[in-house]
This record gives C-alpha cells, sequence and structure tokens, in this order.
C-alpha cells in the first residue's frame, strides 16, 4: 500500500499528532479535561505516536473518513481506555503496556483487525512498522505495542490473550 506523505521522524510525530487525533482519542476522559496537550504527549512513547499516525495514514488512504479510531466517548461512544490507562484502570493487565504510553487498541474502518495482523506478517519491514514489538492475537481491535523487546533478535512478540 502506497502512504501519504507524513513525518518521518519521531519529534516531529509528537508535533503532528494533533493533526489527525484528538485527545479524547489518546487518553481517558478525567485526562483528556485535566490536561492540555502538551501534557497529555509526554505520557507517550514516541515511536507507539509515531507508528498510531502512520497506521491511520496507511489504512485512511482513498476514504474519506479517517481510518483508523481509538478512544470513542468524545462522539458518543463507550471506550475510554484504547490509548493510555492509568495505573490504577480495571481494563487489562497490570502491568499493560498501555500504562507505560506504548500501546494503543486500534479500531479500523476499512479493514479488519486480522487484515492488519496478516498485512504485518507478510509485510514485517513496511516502515510504518519498524517500531511496533508486540502483536495481540485473536482479537477483534488490533492492539500494537513498542515494548522492550528485542525486535530484530527474536522478530515480533505475537501474544495470545
Amino acid at each position: 500500500m502506497k502512504m501519504k506523505t507524513m513525518s518521518s521522524t519521531l519529534k516531529e510525530s509528537k508535533m503532528d499528532i494533533y493533526d489527525h487525533f484528538v485527545k479524547q482519542e489518546l487518553v481517558p476522559i478525567v485526562i483528556a479535561k485535566k490536561f492540555s496537550n502538551d501534557r497529555i504527549l509526554r505520557l507517550f512513547d514516541d515511536r507507539a505516536l509515531w507508528t498510531l499516525l502512520m497506521l491511520r495514514k496507511r489504512y485512511e488512504e482513498g476514504h474519506k473518513h479517517p481510518g483508523l479510531y481509538l478512544n470513542d466517548y468524545h462522539f458518543g461512544g463507550i471506550n475510554q481506555y484504547r490509548g493510555w490507562r492509568p495505573g490504577n484502570c480495571p481494563v487489562g493487565a497490570e502491568f499493560s503496556q498501555h500504562k507505560f504510553g506504548r500501546a494503543f487498541d486500534c479500531i479500523f474502518r476499512n479493514i479488519s483487525a486480522e487484515e492488519v495482523r496478516e498485512d504485518i506478517r507478510k509485510n514485517p519491514t513496511e516502515e510504518a512498522f519498524k517500531y511496533i514489538t508486540a502483536v495481540e492475537l485473536d482479537v477483534s481491535w488490533f492492539h500494537f505495542s513498542t515494548e522492550n523487546h528485542n525486535k530484530e533478535k527474536y522478530g515480533i512478540l505475537w501474544i495470545k490473550p
């Protein structure tokens, strides 16, 4: 798939994130209300934000609406923990990568999560996937993380829930 032009550096990805996402997509309600955009960005690993931007661009090309969604509470949905999660969050594992700002649970409008996983399997060296170190299997959403895992030595960590 051909990607649209977008920032290629990690530093630029932080500057670009709010051109493509609103802060409510990234953090729970209480955090979005309490903190500024800049402060919220400090919660995240730069590689995770960069990857999120690249995935949105990769899977929305040619479509009228954004191809990737995270939290949807700000437009009537119920999800608020698909991005960063506080340490006391009841959703997910005790040491979830979401709590370190290194994971996202993505919903795609134009492609299934399994098709995204297959795209990564078929194209592991694709630029958009370069920081993905772990992917969750057997779930209806696409979970990726940029956790501390030696991808060069062991490949992507494919996690079963």
